[in-house]
């Protein structure tokens, strides 16, 4: 019997991971401490808010498909406006 093929738990991240040669590669760009950092991400299937305006800027992944749980019209919003008052 066949199984289904498995879907990666979060297209985006895979999307941001094939950016770059090797896991290892992106923890450097990310300052990150090892690779195992985004192979956790990738278990959790989701990268925490704190990470993904990084992951955005280098490698023009959405913040929004990185992790869902964060209202990111809000956040860009707020930021556009801190900004501006700077």
């Amino acid at each position: 019997m066949n199984s289904p093929t498995a879907q990666p738990k979060n297209p985006a991240l895979e999307e941001a991971i094939s950016k770059f040669d090797t896991m290892a590669d992106m923890a450097t760009a990310l300052g990150l401490s090892s690779y195992r950092v985004i192979q956790e991400w990738r278990r959790q299937g989701r990268v925490p808010a704190e990470h993904c305006p990084k992951i955005e800027r280098a490698c023009g992944v959405l913040c929004e498909g990185l992790n869902d749980r964060v209202d990111w019209a809000f956040v860009r919003s707020s930021g556009a406006r801190a900004a501006e008052g700077a």
